[in-house]
C-alpha cells in the first residue's frame, strides 16, 4: 500500500475544499481499482508469453513454407504470420466464409484434433498452378470438385509435414488427416465454449491472388505441453529427454569427424650445411631424455603427456598425464 506525504495529504484536503475534486470521484476511481472485468465464459488459458513462443514458432513455419511451396509449385508464394489470438471454438467457427475447406489432423502423440482452414482465395491459385496454370483464381469463389479436394488434401500433407519440423523444438509430433470438410457450419469437433489458440497466416500466391491459412489449437491439445510455451525455456530436447537410439545416433555422428595426432619426441637444431649432409643411418641428440614424456598435439593445441611403446607391431604411445594448463574432465 502506498503511503501519502504530508504534502500530498494538504494538497488533497485543499482539493476537496476548493471543489476541485468530488468525494465521489475519489470513491469512483478506488472502485475502479478495486476490480476488474473478466469474462468466466471466454478464461484466458493461454498466457501473453505463450501467444508469443506460438508467434514465434509459427513465424519459422510460415518462412519454411513459402520456400517449400515455391519450389514445389515453380511460383513465387509469399506466407507469413499475421495474428496469433484465443477465441472460443465458437467465434473461430462463426467467423469462417462458406465455402471453406477444413482440413481435422491429428499430431500424434498429442491427445486430440487440430483444424487447419484452407481459404479458397488462397487454396484455388494453388490448385490452379499444380495443374500447370499461372496461379489465377475464378471470378466468383465456388465448392470445390472431388478432384480440387483431392489436390486440396495432397497440399494439405505438405503443410502438415512441414508444421512437424517447425513444432520439433517443442514436441516430436506426427500429423495425420483425420477429416476434410467444405462446410464449416456442420463441423463442430469440440465443444462451442472451448478455447482454442488461432494462428492466423496471410498468404500471396503470385503477385495478386491474397487470402489466409488459420490454424486452430484447442486448449485441451496443447496442455500437456504448455509448459514448453515459454520464451525461458531453452528450445530444444534436454539431453535427458533423448532416446537410446538418439543417444546412438549423436555419437555415432561425433564420431566422424577426423583428427590430427601429432607426438612430438623432442627438438634440435642443425645449421644448413648439417642439413644437406644428412644421410640414413645418421643420429640426431634431440632435447630430451629417454625417460621424458613426449608432447601429444590434437590437430594445433597441446593436449597430452605421452610415452613411446608398441601395440603389437605397431608403434604406439600411451598417454601418461594432461599437458600443464588442461583441466581434468
Amino acid at each position: 500500500m502506498d503511503i501519502l506525504s504530508q504534502i500530498e495529504i494538504d494538497d488533497l484536503l485543499d482539493a476537496l475544499s476548493t471543489g476541485k475534486v468530488q468525494m465521489n470521484d475519489l470513491q469512483d476511481s478506488q472502485k475502479q481499482k478495486d476490480h476488474k472485468l473478466y469474462d468466466f465464459r471466454r478464461p484466458n488459458k493461454f498466457s501473453k508469453e505463450h501467444l508469443r513462443t506460438l508467434q514465434i514458432l509459427h513465424s519459422g513455419f510460415a518462412r519454411i513454407l513459402s520456400n517449400v511451396l515455391t519450389g514445389y509449385l515453380r511460383s513465387n508464394i509469399q506466407i507469413e504470420v499475421a495474428s496469433v489470438d484465443q477465441l472460443t471454438f465458437e467465434d473461430f467457427i462463426h467467423s469462417i466464409p462458406t465455402p471453406s475447406v477444413l482440413i481435422e489432423f491429428s499430431l500424434n502423440p498429442l491427445k486430440g484434433t487440430a483444424i487447419a482452414q484452407l481459404d479458397p482465395v488462397f487454396l484455388f491459385p494453388m490448385i490452379d498452378l499444380f495443374f500447370g496454370g499461372n496461379g489465377e483464381a475464378p471470378k466468383d469463389i465456388r465448392d470445390l470438385t472431388d478432384i480440387e479436394l483431392s489436390v486440396a488434401r495432397k497440399l494439405t500433407i505438405k503443410i502438415l509435414d512441414n508444421l512437424a519440423l517447425a513444432w520439433k523444438d517443442i514436441v516430436q509430433v506426427k500429423p495425420a488427416i483425420e477429416s476434410v470438410e467444405t462446410n464449416p457450419h456442420l463441423h463442430q469437433v469440440y465443444s462451442f465454449n472451448e478455447i482454442v489458440a488461432l494462428i492466423s497466416f496471410a498468404t500471396q500466391v503470385g503477385e495478386s491472388a491474397k487470402g489466409f491459412i488459420n490454424l486452430c489449437f484447442p486448449f485441451t491439445l496443447l496442455d500437456p505441453v504448455i509448459s514448453h510455451l515459454t520464451l525461458k525455456r531453452h528450445f530444444g530436447p534436454e539431453a535427458s529427454d533423448l532416446s537410446g537410439l538418439e543417444r546412438k545416433k549423436m555419437v555415432h555422428w561425433l564420431g566422424q569427424p577426423s583428427l590430427e595426432l601429432t607426438v612430438l619426441a623432442g627438438q634440435t637444431w642443425v645449421n644448413v650445411n648439417e642439413f644437406l649432409h644428412l644421410r640414413e643411418g645418421d643420429v640426431l641428440l634431440l632435447d630430451r631424455r629417454v625417460d621424458q614424456d613426449m608432447d601429444m598435439y590434437i590437430e594445433e593445441q597441446m593436449k597430452f603427456k605421452v610415452q613411446a611403446g608398441k601395440l603389437g607391431s605397431q608403434l604406439a604411445v600411451q598417454i601418461t598425464a594432461l599437458a600443464e594448463g588442461e583441466k581434468d574432465v
